[in-house]
């Protein structure tokens, strides 16, 4: 890992992608090394190696032991949300959705990033780390990985402004079509709480979302932090067949920014979500 890595939102990106890639690299219950390892092995500061540790270990991914280190947790369960074959549109969102940019730089995908959006770690990836606000109000940090390639030109005006999918489609030309999204509670950071406008240790949901264009393509890496107290999700179940259930076109789907997805593009998904009134 470059040391020099600009912004410290990015650094804290990178740190936290290489503990992952030791994580995924090991089997649950092996050691990975000390904090004072990773920062020479990463070049970063002890504090930036703590928060990124802290992070996954709020997640369930790492676990400390007193006087033995930190090891590789257990493997999570997974309980799959199904509603059917269906493609379910995603409609506009309640509120006046606005972004904040934090970063917004090209680098390189690395390891973990790149396998995701099969190409090669070498290969440039778009990084945007932006905040979302809902009325003006703090919503949701995302963690942006796009194809350069595929978005010469692309302006941090695009990023602050509008929909994100709407400006890929018109401005160049990527047709967004499917999305495979994971959800999972969390916690935020002390970092993060400051950007939320919510005390440290708060819940939130954490979000993590492959799109792909119309040819099957991988075409953007997402993660996002949603605050747990003004953000919920909503299941609908087909439990009848596709004749006898209505489809509800009112909501926001999780993680995805509103608008998103527009102009008859569409994603498979069982979930979908809301803002909370009243927090």
């Amino acid at each position: 890992m470059d040391a020099d890595v600009p912004g410290t939102v990015l650094k804290r990106e990178r740190t936290r992608d290489a503990v992952l890639e030791l994580i995924e690299s090991r089997s649950p219950g092996d050691a990975i090394p000390s904090e004072r390892a990773l920062c020479a092995l990463l070049g970063v500061s002890r504090p930036t190696v703590r928060a990124a540790v802290d992070e996954l270990v709020a997640a369930g991914l790492l676990v400390r032991e007193h006087g033995r280190g930190m090891f590789v947790a257990p493997a999570k369960i997974t309980q799959e949300l199904v509603a059917g074959d269906r493609a379910l549109g995603v409609p506009q969102a309640a509120g006046a959705w606005s972004s904040r940019l934090l970063e917004f730089t090209t680098l390189q995908a690395g390891a973990r990033v790149g396998r995701k959006l099969r190409m090669s770690p070498a290969a440039e990836i778009v990084y945007v780390a932006r905040l979302r606000l809902v009325d003006g109000a703090p919503m949701a940090i995302e963690h942006l990985h796009i194809r350069a390639e595929l978005v010469p030109g692309l302006s941090a005006q695009e990023l602050e402004s509008g929909d994100l999918y709407e400006h890929l489609r018109a401005t160049h030309g990527v047709h967004v079509h499917e999305a495979v999204q994971a959800i999972e509670p969390t916690v935020v950071t002390r970092a993060e709480a400051g950007l939320l406008d919510v005390p440290e240790l708060s819940p939130a949901l954490l979000f993590e979302r492959l799109t792909s264009d119309t040819t099957g393509r991988p075409v953007e890496y997402v993660h996002s932090l949603y605050r747990g107290d003004r953000y919920r999700i909503v299941s609908r179940l087909a439990l009848g067949s596709a004749a006898e259930v209505a489809p509800d076109l009112e909501g926001h789907h999780p993680g995805i920014p509103p608008g998103d997805f527009a102009h008859g593009d569409a994603i498979t998904s069982s979930t979908r979500g809301d803002i909370q009134a009243g927090g």
